[in-house]
C-alpha cells in the first residue's frame, strides 16, 4: 500500500476536479511589481509551485480595490482589467504542468496598512475598539523603521477611518463581483473570498468589531449579510459551474466577544445555502501579544485548526479545507477520517515545492523541511518580499537554477556544515566531481547542536546529510583539508565552509572552569570535545559523558536531547552573556531542562539574527519561564559564584551563577580561504566564515557558490 495514498485520491470542489488533495495555501507574497502586475517574479514562483505536483495553487489576498485595501507594498491588484494579461500569463503557466490555480479576493478592511501609510482612508463596519499591543517592544531599531501595522497607524494623528454606509457596502459588494469576473477571465478555476483574518468581511462578521445597529450589524444573520451578497453577486457574475469558495476564521483566539466555533459553523452553513462549493478553515488571534500570531493564523503548534475543520464538516454537505501546520502523515489521516476532504499547505510549499510529487513517489525523506522560523512571514511585517531561510530559490526562481554544467569541475568542500553540504549536494546536482572533507567525525557542523537548542532544525540535517550521502560524493570525515590533501585532489575550485571563529571576550574570570563558551558546549554535548572534558569536567561527569558516547546516542539529536535532560555539565543557576539568537535559543533549552537562567545583552536588542515572529515566541516563552532578559549592559567580571556587571542604568550589580555561557564573539572567519587564494587556488568562502548568518546565510552562500561554478 501507498504512502499517503489518500492525498492522492482526486477531489472536486464543485465542477472541478483536482488530481490530488494537496492546495498550496494562499499566502501575501510581495512578489507582485511595484504596480500591483504580475511580472516574472511571481509568474516563476507560482511555476514552480504547479511543477511540484499540487492539486491547486492558490494566490493569496489578491486586491479587489487597488490600490484601496491593501496590506502589502507588492500586492497583485485585480481592480481593473489593466491587471489581466500578466494574471494570465501567470495562470498560463500554472496549467501547462497540470495544476489548478485560484486567486484569493480580499480587502483587508481595517489592517489595510498601505491606506493608513498612504494616506487613504481605512474602510471598517464600525469605529474599531482601542488596541495596544507588545509587538513592538522587540523590534530592532532597523525594524521599527520599516515596521507597518494598523495598531501603530493609529498612535499617529490624522489616521482617517471611514464606517462604511449603505453605498460603501453596496460598492464593496460590487469590487468583489468584479474581481472575480476578472479573475475568470484570466484563465483562474476558481475564486476563494477571504472572510477571515480580520480584513473587511471578517470584521463584519466579528461581533467584537461589528458594533453596527443597522441591518449589517447585532444578530449572526445581519453580521452575516456582507459575506452573503458578495457571494450572491459573485455568483450571479462568473455562474453556477465556476467554483466559488470563501475562507474564513473558526475562532478569534483570545478575543472575548470575538468569532465562536458556533457561529462561524452557523456562518457556513448560511454561506453554503448561497452557493459556495468549499470551506477553507483557518483562524485568528488577538494580536495584542506578537506570540499570538504563532497561535494563529500561522500556528506554531502542529494541526492546530484540524479539529475545528473537522467540526465544520460535521456540520456541511460542501468540502472542508483543513490549514494550520498539518504534516503529510496527520493530513493523510484527517482526509481517510473525513475530518477534511483537502490540505493547504503553506510554509511547506516555500520550503519545498515539490513535496506532492515527492510524497507521491514514496521519497518523504527528500522533503526540504520547513524549520518554523517564521523568516518568510516576518519579512511582510517590514514590507520585504517573502523569503525562505531553508530554500534560498523562493521569490528567486528564474534566478537561481540549478543547471547541469557544460563543463564539470573537479570541487573541494572544506567543511561539513549546512553551507558545506549544500555547497557540495548542489555542486554534485550539477554534475561536478565533488570530494566534502569534514575534519570532525561527524556531518552537520554546528547545524547538530543548533538540532538540540530548537528540534525543528533536526530534519533539516537529516535531509541535508541524507542527499550528500545519497549523490556521488567522496565524503571524508577525521580529514584536514592540508596541504598534502590538496596537492593530492588538485581540485579546480575549493568552497571553503568552516564556520565562524569564536574569540574568548575579555572579561575577567572567562577562564575558569564553569564558564563555558558555546562551541565547548557544542563540542561536549556532541561527542567531540575529551580535551574540554578532561580539563573541565569532574572523573563523575567524563564518565557520564563517555557512556553516553558509547552507546552512540550523539548521533542522534533526539537521543541527545533526553539524554541532556538527565544530566548537562552545568549548575542550578545559569548566566548567559549574548542575548542573540544562539543565546536565545540556549536559554529556551535550558529553562526547559530546570536551570533558572539570566541573559545578559551587551548591545541595545535582544535575538536580532531572528526573525519577527520567531523572536517574538521565544521571547514570549522565556518571559512564561521568568528569565531576567537584560539588555545594554557592560559585564564586568565573572566571579567562582557570580558574575558582576553595570546594567542601563549604570548601577553596578552582581547575580548568583553556578555556570555561565559565553554566547558572544562570533565572527567571519577569512583567514583559510585567504591563504589558498595567495597559493593561487580558486576559493570561495561561504556560511559564518564569510558572514555570520546562522542557517539562512549557510544555504544561501552554499547554493549561490554552486550554482556560479
Amino acid at each position: 500500500m501507498a504512502a499517503f495514498q489518500h492525498l492522492f485520491i482526486p477531489g472536486k470542489i464543485g465542477s472541478m476536479e483536482l488530481k490530488n488533495r494537496i492546495l498550496m495555501a494562499p499566502m501575501g507574497s510581495n512578489y507582485a511589481e511595484q504596480d500591483g502586475t504580475c511580472g516574472e517574479r511571481i509568474q516563476a514562483f507560482y511555476e514552480a509551485r504547479a511543477k511540484g505536483g499540487a492539486g491547486m495553487l492558490t494566490m493569496g489576498v489578491c486586491s479587489i480595490a487597488y490600490p484601496a485595501g491593501t496590506a502589502e507594498p507588492f500586492q497583485v491588484g485585480v481592480s481593473s482589467d489593466d491587471f489581466i494579461p500578466g494574471l494570465k500569463q501567470l495562470t498560463d503557466r500554472v496549467h501547462r504542468h497540470g495544476a489548478r490555480i485560484a486567486m484569493q479576493l480580499q480587502h483587508a478592511g481595517k489592517t489595510s496598512v498601505r491606506d493608513l501609510a498612504e494616506g487613504r482612508e481605512l474602510w471598517v463596519p464600525s469605529m474599531p475598539p482601542a488596541a495596544n499591543t507588545d509587538m513592538f517592544a522587540s523590534l530592532t531599531q532597523s525594524e521599527l523603521g520599516r515596521f507597518i501595522s494598523s495598531s501603530k497607524g493609529r498612535e499617529k494623528s490624522g489616521v482617517r477611518i471611514r464606517v462604511m454606509d449603505k453605498d460603501d457596502i453596496r460598492q464593496m459588494v460590487t469590487w468583489f463581483a468584479d474581481a472575480a469576473e476578472r479573475a475568470k477571465k484570466a484563465g483562474f478555476d476558481g475564486v476563494e473570498i477571504h472572510a477571515g483574518h480580520t480584513y473587511i468581511i471578517a470584521g463584519f462578521l466579528s461581533p467584537y468589531y461589528n458594533r453596527r445597529d443597522d441591518e449589517y450589524g447585532g444578530p449572526l444573520e445581519n453580521r452575516a449579510r456582507l459575506l452573503l451578497e458578495v457571494i450572491h453577486a459573485v455568483r450571479e457574475r462568473v455562474g453556477r459551474d465556476f467554483p466559488v469558495w470563501m475562507r474564513m476564521d473558526a475562532i478569534e483566539l483570545d478575543l472575548p466577544g470575538g468569532i465562536s466555533l458556533e457561529d462561524a459553523t452557523r456562518t457556513a452553513q448560511m454561506a453554503q445555502e448561497a452557493g459556495i462549493d468549499l470551506v477553507s478553515v483557518s483562524a485568528y488571534a488577538n494580536l495584542s501579544s506578537g506570540n499570538a500570531f504563532t497561535k494563529a493564523p500561522i500556528p506554531q503548534t502542529r494541526a492546530m485548526f484540524l479539529d475545528w475543520a473537522a467540526h465544520m464538516r460535521k456540520a456541511l454537505d460542501i468540502p472542508v479545507t483543513a490549514a494550520g501546520r498539518i504534516d503529510p502523515d496527520v493530513a493523510d489521516k484527517a482526509v481517510a477520517e473525513g475530518k477534511c476532504d483537502f490540505v493547504a499547505m503553506g510554509r511547506k510549499l516555500l520550503a519545498d515545492p515539490e513535496l506532492p510529487n515527492k510524497l507521491r513517489d514514496n521519497r518523504a525523506a527528500d522533503v526540504l523541511p520547513c524549520i518554523y522560523c517564521y523568516a518568510c512571514v516576518s519579512q511582510i511585517f517590514v514590507n520585504e518580499r517573502v523569503k525562505c531561510a531553508v530554500n534560498p530559490q523562493t521569490g528567486h526562481e528564474s534566478e537561481l537554477q540549478l543547471i547541469a554544467s557544460d563543463s564539470p569541475r573537479k570541487v573541494l568542500v572544506v567543511g561539513g556544515g549546512p553551507a558545506g553540504l549544500e555547497a557540495a549536494r548542489v555542486s554534485a546536482l550539477r554534475g561536478h566531481q565533488v570530494t566534502l572533507v569534514e575534519r570532525s567525525g561527524r556531518l552537520g557542523g554546528t547545524l547538530f547542536f543548533a538540532a538540540l537548542a530548537y528540534p525543528e532544525n533536526g530534519p533539516l540535517l537529516d535531509y541535508l546529510i541524507k542527499q550528500v550521502r545519497d549523490l556521488p560524493i567522496d565524503v571524508r570525515l577525521n580529514t584536514s583539508a592540508d596541504d598534502a590533501l590538496i596537492k593530492a585532489l588538485q581540485p579546480d575550485q575549493v568552497i571553503v565552509a568552516v564556520g565562524a571563529s569564536r574569540n574568548a571576550p575579555d572579561i575577567l574570570g572567562a577562564d575558569q572552569k564553569h564558564v563555558w563558551s558555546g562551541d565547548e558546549l557544542r563540542k561536549l554535548m556532541t561527542g567531540e570535545g575529551d580535551e574540554i572534558a578532561k580539563r573541565k569536567l569532574s572523573v563523575t561527569q567524563r564518565m557520564m559523558m563517555k557512556s553516553g558516547s558509547l552507546v552512540g546516542v550523539t548521533d542522534s539529536t533526539e537521543a541527545m536531547q533526553s539524554l541532556s535532560k538527565l544530566w548537562m555539565p552545568l549548575g542550578k543557576n545559569v548566566v548567559i552573556i549574548g542575548g542573540g539568537l544562539v543565546g536565545l535559543e540556549l536559554a529556551e533549552f535550558l529553562v526547559e531542562r530546570g536551570r533558572k537562567v539570566q541573559v545578559l545583552e551587551p548591545g541595545p536588542d535582544l535575538g536580532a539574527e531572528l526573525s519577527i515572529v520567531r523572536r517574538w515566541k521565544v521571547l514570549h516563552n522565556l518571559d512564561t519561564h521568568q528569565v531576567s532578559l537584560q539588555k545594554n549592559v557592560q559585564v564586568q567580571g565573572i566571579g567562582k559564584k557570580s558574575v558582576q556587571y553595570i546594567d542601563a542604568d549604570g548601577t553596578a550589580q552582581e547575580i548568583t551563577a553556578d555556570s555561565v555561557v559565553l554566547a558572544i564573539g562570533a565572527e567571519p572567519n577569512p583567514g583559510f580561504s585567504q591563504s589558498l587564494a595567495q597559493q593561487g587556488i580558486e576559493v570561495i568562502n561561504i556560511g559564518d566564515g564569510n558572514e555570520v548568518a546562522y542557517i539562512e546565510g549557510a544555504l544561501k552562500t552554499g547554493m549561490k557558490a554552486a550554482i556560479t561554478l
